[in-house]
């Protein structure tokens, strides 16, 4: 793949991370361990970094997301973890996958591009899949943002670009 267009990939994938990062880090306390609200914050952010990594993955057989994650979200019944992991986790877990999708996409070949991705009702190129998984980040993000303006009156600045 050419290099100018893994570099554009990876600049806007990037910011899309990096904005899920603001609002984590913006939340305050008692605003992710609210339950009150179907949306609960945490949960958010950790269903948007586990489906960011197991669509980096591309391969739900070998996926595995690290400790102390499980594999919940994949249940069928759907439902929220047993435990709300804490912003240091998700921050964790954030910069690894942060760092596999830099990875993923500064390896990725035309021929790697061109492979099918099939889960569920998803079918798509790997190409494809890279720019459904940042569509995927950023709604959350946005989702995400949307929540601590309305609850906290602010929320982080656009990120414009990653940075190399």
């Amino acid at each position: 793949m050419h290099e100018f267009w893994k570099q554009l990939t990876w600049k806007q994938f990037g910011a899309a991370i990096d904005t899920l990062k603001n609002a984590i880090i913006a939340c305050p306390e008692d605003l992710w361990r609210d339950q009150s609200n179907y949306h609960q914050f945490w949960h958010m952010a950790f269903h948007t970094l586990f489906f960011l990594d197991f669509y980096l993955e591309a391969d739900e057989k070998n996926f595995l997301p690290p400790e102390p994650f499980t594999l919940s979200e994949l249940a069928p019944e759907g439902g929220l973890p047993d435990i709300i992991y804490s912003q240091t986790e998700l921050l964790t877990y954030l910069e690894f996958c942060r760092d596999k999708c830099k990875r993923i996409i500064s390896e990725l070949t035309e021929k790697r591009a061109s492979e099918r991705f099939r889960y569920g009702r998803v079918d798509l190129t790997i190409a494809e899949l890279l720019f459904y998984n940042l569509r995927h980040v950023q709604h959350h993000s946005a989702q995400l943002n949307l929540l601590l303006r309305l609850q906290t009156n602010s929320s982080p600045s656009w990120v414009f670009s990653a940075p190399d």
